[in-house]
């Protein structure tokens, strides 16, 4: 005898997550493969991405997105946008602009971001936000979230754990196992 059939509850259907998200590790060795990570990881971007990085200071963020500038092909020197929050790189050719903001003396979420103008830059922009975790999710819900993790203390250790996740539809059916491993 066959086991009854479960239920249907749409409440579960409309809370379960479309998709499951998306990941990849990679360990880098140096700020040179850092900066490659990012050249490989422009090779999958498009407009309207969204990419969070979250890591230490020190972590090897920005020059994961030197990497990145690099890669899509974009104008003036990738550097810390600390001290004025965002920068805007037009690109050299017919690829998207890149949008560097950092967050890190940003307070709240994303009603913080709002002066940016983030939601407006998405559709045409490649958005990379250093220390964007808990503010910048919500301006979309498709998105790369790289945590990169490095040893803390008095160390000269230059090995980081890098984790890919991507989320939502948009990262679904892309294999972010492309972007390698060094050696």
């Amino acid at each position: 005898m066959e086991a009854p059939a479960a239920a249907h509850n749409p409440a579960e259907s409309r809370t379960a997550p479309a998709t499951a998200p998306a990941t990849a590790e990679t360990v880098v060795d140096s700020p040179e493969q850092m900066r490659e990570l990012g050249r490989r990881l422009a090779r999958l971007l498009r407009a309207g991405d969204l990419v969070m990085l979250t890591g230490e200071l020190g972590a090897g963020k920005t020059t994961l997105t030197r990497g990145l500038g690099e890669g899509l092909g974009v104008r003036g020197a990738v550097t810390s946008p600390t001290f004025v929050i965002a920068r805007v790189h037009p690109s050299l050719g017919d690829g998207p602009p890149l949008v560097h903001v950092d967050a890190y003396r940003l307070g709240g979420g994303l009603d913080d971001m709002e002066d940016l103008d983030l939601d407006v830059s998405l559709p045409e922009s490649v958005i990379v936000v250093e220390w964007g975790e808990g503010k910048v999710e919500e301006l979309t819900d498709d998105r790369l979230h790289l945590l990169i993790h490095r040893a803390v203390g008095d160390t000269t250790d230059e090995v980081r754990h890098v984790t890919l996740t991507g989320v939502g539809e948009r990262w679904a059916t892309v294999d972010l196992s492309a972007v390698g491993t060094f050696a």
